[in-house]
C-alpha cells in the first residue's frame, strides 16, 4: 500500500504493519518518516532494532537468520535495512522469502532511493506492498517550497511574513534539512514569534547547495540564471576548481556519447540507461542532448581542457571566468568574448 509522507501519521494511529519501504532521494523527509515509523512500532512494543546497511558482499542470508531468530532482549524486533542502490536478484529473492511468511514477533524497515513506475510494477515489488506500506518521498517541488517552508515555520511557532518566507526559501535554495535547521535556530534568537524578511536575511546562513554537481545539473538543464548563481556560490565557499574540472570533464564525456549514440539513430532513454544516467536526472540530460548539438559539447568539452591547464598554471587568464563563459555555454547562453 503506497502512502505519502503526509499521510504516514494518520496511518501509523491505525496500527502498525510488518513492513515499511521508504524510498526517495529527499534525506530530511526519509528521516522523518522512518522516525515516525520508528516511534510507533517502539510503542507497539518492537523495543529491539538491529540496523543492517547494505555493501558489497552483504549477506542477506543473515537477515532471513535474524528475522527467524527469537529476540535476546524483547518479545518483538525492528530490522531496519538501509540500502544504497538498486537492488539485485539475491536482494528481491531474499525480501520475496521474508514477505511471504512474515514472523508475528518481526517488522521490517527497508530504506531505498527514489523507485521509478518500472520497479513499482515488478511482481517482486507488488509482493511487498501487499503485505506492508511503502512510503514514497519526492522532493518538495520549487512551486511548492514556499508552502512548505511556511507551514514549517508555523509547526515551530512562528509567523512568519510572506517576505520572510520569500527570503528564505532564496536562502536555502532546496535544502530542507538546512531550513529546518535555521527555522529552529531563529526560534532560539528571535524574540516574540513573528518573523520579517529582515530577521531571515539577518540570521540564516547562506545554505544553498552550492557543489559542483548543483552547478553542473543547471547549466544541463538549460537554466543560465540559475548557472551564474551556483558559479558565484561555489567561488564564494571556495571550491576547489581541480575537483570542478573532473566532474565536469566526467559529465561532458557522457553526454558527447550520448549525443553520438542518439545521432546514430539509437533511442535516448536506453543511451542514458547504458550510461548509468540516474533516473531523476534523464529528463535534464534529454533536454540538454535535444538542445545543444555534438559540436557545442565538444567546444565546451576543449574548453574544460584549457581550464584545467589554466588550474594549474599554464596560460594566461581568470580560471572562474573560463568557467563561466564554458557553463554559460553549455547552458545555452553563450557569452561573447572580444578578441582585441
Amino acid at each position: 500500500m503506497k502512502v505519502y509522507p503526509e499521510k504516514l501519521a494518520a496511518r501509523l494511529k491505525q496500527g502498525t504493519d510488518p513492513l515499511y519501504i521508504v524510498s526517495g532521494d529527499e534525506p530530511l523527509l526519509v528521516q522523518e518518516s522512518c522516525d515516525l515509523i520508528r516511534h510507533a512500532l517502539r510503542r507497539s512494543g518492537y523495543s529491539e532494532r538491529q540496523l543492517f546497511h547494505v555493501g558489497a558482499k552483504f549477506d542477506w542470508q543473515e537477515v532471513l537468520f535474524n528475522a527467524n531468530s527469537m529476540s535476546l532482549f524483547s518479545e518483538q524486533k525492528l530490522l531496519e535495512i538501509r540500502h544504497p542502490g538498486k537492488l539485485d536478484k539475491t536482494a528481491i529473492d531474499a525480501l520475496k522469502t521474508y514477505a511471504t511468511d512474515i514472523p508475528a514477533d518481526t517488522a521490517m524497515l527497508l530504506v531505498l532511493p527514489k523507485l521509478d513506475k518500472k520497479t513499482e510494477t515488478t511482481a517482486w515489488f507488488k509482493a511487498l506492498d501487499k503485505v506492508g506500506v511503502h512510503v514514497a518521498i519526492w522532493p518538495v517541488a520549487v512551486e511548492q517550497l514556499p508552502k512548505w517552508i511556511a507551514a514549517r515555520f508555523v509547526a515551530a511557532g512562528l509567523k512568519p511574513s510572506n517576505d520572510a518566507v520569500t527570503a528564505m526559501v532564496d536562502r536555502i535554495e532546496g535544502n530542507l534539512l538546512a531550513a529546518m535547521q535555521e527555522i529552529e535556530r531563529l526560534k532560539l534568537i528571535i524574540e516574540g514569534d513573528t518573523i520579517d524578511a529582515e530577521q531571515v536575511l539577518e540570521g540564516v546562513g547562506d545554505s544553498a547547495r552550492y557543489s559542483v554537481f548543483a552547478l553542473i545539473d543547471a547549466a544541463v538543464s538549460q537554466d543560465p540564471v540559475r548557472t551564474l548563481k551556483v558559479i558565484q556560490g561555489n567561488r564564494d565557499e571556495g571550491a576547489e576548481m581541480g575537483y570542478i574540472v573532473a566532474m565536469l570533464g566526467r559529465e561532458l564525456r557522457t553526454l558527447i556519447n550520448i549525443s553520438r549514440s542518439v545521432e546514430q539513430g539509437q533511442r535516448v532513454d536506453t543511451v542514458m540507461q547504458s550510461h548509468y544516467v540516474f533516473a531523476n536526472r534523464r529528463a535534464l540530460v534529454a533536454k540538454c542532448i535535444a538542445a545543444r548539438p555534438r559540436r557545442v559539447l565538444e567546444s565546451v568539452q576543449r574548453q574544460v581542457s584549457q581550464l584545467d591547464k589554466l588550474n594549474k598554471g599554464i596560460g594566461v587568464g581568470n580560471s572562474w571566468d573560463l568557467l563561466t563563459r564554458l557553463m554559460l555555454e553549455l547552458a545555452g547562453k553563450p557569452v561573447l568574448v572580444s578578441r582585441s
